[in-house]
């Protein structure tokens, strides 16, 4: 299931969701730039290694400070390949568009950063022993997706399901794709909790991100008499401000 559009309708330019895109966009075009060793470097560098905290000597003896948490916030810039990027950027632009027209362009980019901030500690303390890199945007987007539920909880999401080749389209609630989404999350972060650290998706960065989006979003809400006024026809046809399905007028 892919999801294709929300019925939550915007009232302000996207500005800081298109930033975000265009710089994550930009760094994976210059981390494909480098040699494959400078790739690799790279990622080390600046990708999340919980051990290079946890293991300063280990840190030590492979290159890395043990005392830069730089990477802590860059390792949400950095992307594994261009399928990686792609889905990110996707839901960040589906479901940040309509974070953003709620917070404001300032509030959102402080909770942008917090959320990935959040995902990553989330992450290095589950897997506190861990040498392999943890890069994505996921964890911050994660976030932006609990702060979607929390504003527009009656709000709907079309999906698309590709059967052989036929796209078929259908809508469902938001806050059941985001639920089943979720669970999806902790189910399979709990199950990697018993096996060896092989790599593969930091199920506890999203997790992490998740429930700091949700908690943030009514904190870090602008007041809504900020907002401009809202026109019908800005809206998406059958639905209301805030995503929910619009009775009909009785004349």
């Amino acid at each position: 299931m892919i999801p294709v559009r929300t019925s939550v309708p915007t009232r302000y330019p996207p500005l800081v969701t298109s930033g975000l895109i265009a710089a994550n966009v930009l760094v994976f075009l210059f981390q494909k730039s480098l040699p494959p060793r400078g790739q690799e470097a790279m990622i080390y560098l600046y990708g999340l290694v919980p051990a290079r905290y946890t293991d300063p000597a280990w840190a030590s003896r492979v290159g890395l400070p043990p005392d830069d948490y730089l990477p802590f916030l860059t390792t949400m810039f950095l992307h594994g390949g261009w399928l990686h990027l792609i889905l990110n950027m996707w839901t960040l632009w589906l479901f940040g568009s309509c974070v953003e027209d709620r917070l404001g362009y300032v509030r959102y980019l402080v909770f942008y950063l917090a959320c990935g901030l959040a995902a990553s500690f989330a992450h290095a303390f589950v897997n506190a022993d861990s040498v392999i890199p943890a890069i994505g945007a996921s964890g911050a987007i994660a976030g932006v997706t609990g702060a979607y539920v929390r504003l527009f909880p009656r709000s709907w999401i079309i999906l698309l399901v590709p059967i052989l080749f036929i796209p078929l389209f259908f809508e469902l609630p938001a806050v059941i794709y985001i639920a089943f989404w979720f669970f999806t999350q902790v189910l399979q972060g709990t199950v990697g909790l018993m096996m060896p650290d092989v790599g593969g998706v930091a199920w506890w960065a999203h997790i992490g991100g998740f429930i700091a989006g949700l908690l943030l979003a009514p904190v870090i809400h602008r007041p809504r008499p900020s907002y401009r006024r809202y026109y019908p026809d800005e809206g998406v046809l059958g639905f209301a401000p805030r995503g929910q399905r619009s009775l009909p007028r009785r004349f």
